[in-house]
């Protein structure tokens, strides 16, 4: 009986003990809670604390204003204590998600910690390697979910310094390329399918409620961060990849890879991307890809042989052959376009159109087949027209190609902005127009174009 009052005592203090607990915490979290909400950060800082290590499972709102509070330690502080909060805030990510795993995953996590390690490398005292391997880890544990736009530029821009100073080698710079470029891919696919819904939905006359706008300015925010950062990463690569630094790379080890499908992918595909097709090792590249593995891919690269044999219509028949074994739309419209280009740089500007448009039907949300479709108009205006109004009439349809361009595509917004502004002044003026007296009429446009513009009123 002794025995059990003892326990009963016990358990009855432990139960107040608790309570007694959540209750200090419920009462400072109010009391740093408003804190943060009134931007006094240092005040809020030791009942913060004090919350976080007694009841770290308590409430979210730890982990929300936390990240507020240390960020704000960080920024007003220098030297060691500096140091111990970046440290601290290090530490808080994997705090939150011991704690709240729902509001995150492994990937997010360890991104997020690397950006820190990123940012703050030379107050930690880190190297490159240092802060190269935490992004790796975050690459390789949870690929799915490396996905912020600074996290992958910087990952590759660490590489291609470890490079320059002799601790990685091409292979495994030319390797990161393309993981990252794959990823950023990835997810400008991803993006660019959920946009074009939308796209699709206001092109057909019907207008978005105020929660797909909100959502279209986040995929569209994500499309232009995903376009800045491709430019950087190749901005970075510079010409460590011109053909130079290719050929003998690739020669050097196609023997060890000849039966490797990606390796032989990505090598074909690099110096596709680097103009060295014209080199026997493209040639041997493409053969021993295609043979090991037959795709749009390898059929398109066959297509770039025949083009550089001058034999134009065979190598359409490898880029037609191409388009019918590609299955992912966004990859398919790729094609369209890559097809279109090397047609529209032949003048064959009726069959480019056409390519271009399938493009623009697989993924509205690119804008640049719209550019390309009106260069190609701009380009024909004086040869399209049966008068010298006629022909500078061809450059309104110019104009509101390009206009189209800035419409569907957030990346192209300015460019397409400046390019209908100069096609509108080529066209004609309202002094033309009042001379010609053809205000509101329509005019047709011969040769290729083969459409029509209706003459501004004035």
């Amino acid at each position: 009986m002794k025995v059990t009052l003892i326990v009963a005592v016990l358990c009855l203090g432990l139960t107040n003990g608790f309570a007694q607990t959540q209750e200090e915490c419920t009462t400072k979290l109010s009391i740093f809670h408003e804190y943060v909400k009134a931007k006094n950060y240092d005040a809020a800082y030791t009942p913060w604390m004090e919350v976080r290590k007694a009841c770290p499972k308590f409430n979210k709102a730890i982990y929300i204003d936390g990240f507020k509070i240390l960020n704000h330690k960080i920024e007003n502080s220098a030297g060691a204590e500096k140091k111990a909060y970046i440290e601290d805030l290090i530490k808080f990510y994997d705090e939150e998600y011991a704690n709240f795993p729902s509001r995150s995953s492994d990937g997010e996590v360890l991104t997020d910690i690397a950006l820190e390690k990123y940012d703050f490398r030379s107050e930690l005292g880190l190297s490159n390697l240092d802060v190269y391997n935490a992004f790796d880890k975050a690459y390789t544990t949870d690929r799915e979910n490396f996905v912020k736009p600074k996290a992958i530029y910087a990952y590759f821009s660490l590489m291609v310094d470890l490079y320059d100073a002799k601790e990685k080698t091409p292979q495994d710079l030319f390797n990161k390329y393309d993981d990252v470029v794959e990823r950023v891919d990835e997810e400008v696919a991803n993006y660019s399918e959920k946009l074009n819904k939308l796209i699709e939905k206001e092109e057909a006359g019907t207008a978005l409620s105020s929660k797909e706008l909100k959502y279209k300015k986040y995929y569209s925010d994500y499309l232009d961060a995903y376009d800045k950062i491709g430019g950087s990463i190749n901005g970075k690569l510079g010409e460590r990849a011109n053909c130079e630094n290719l050929i003998p790379l690739y020669e050097k080890d196609f023997e060890a890879h000849k039966t490797d499908a990606v390796w032989l992918q990505r090598a074909a595909g690099k110096m596709s991307d680097k103009e060295c097709t014209s080199d026997p090792l493209f040639f041997k590249l493409v053969n021993a890809y295609h043979n090991l593995n037959p795709s749009a891919n390898s059929a398109y690269y066959l297509g770039i042989l025949k083009d550089k044999e001058n034999k134009s219509s065979e190598a359409l028949k490898y880029y037609e052959q191409a388009l019918s074994l590609e299955t992912d739309s966004y990859k398919k419209a790729k094609l369209y376009s890559k097809i279109a280009d090397k047609l529209k740089r032949s003048n064959s500007y009726s069959k480019a159109r056409s390519y271009y448009r399938e493009a623009l039907k697989l993924n509205p949300s690119n804008g640049r087949p719209h550019l390309q479709i009106a260069a190609m108009y701009a380009a024909s205006a004086n040869n399209c027209g049966d008068s010298t109004f006629n022909k500078r009439a061809v450059f309104w349809l110019a104009a509101d190609e390009a206009a189209k361009a800035g419409r569907v595509d957030p990346t192209l917004k300015s460019h397409a902005s400046q390019s209908a502004t100069s096609y509108r002044a080529k066209a004609p003026q309202k002094s033309d127009i009042f001379s010609e007296g053809n205000g509101g009429q329509t005019i047709n446009i011969g040769c290729w174009i083969g459409s029509s513009v209706t003459v501004p009123s004035i």
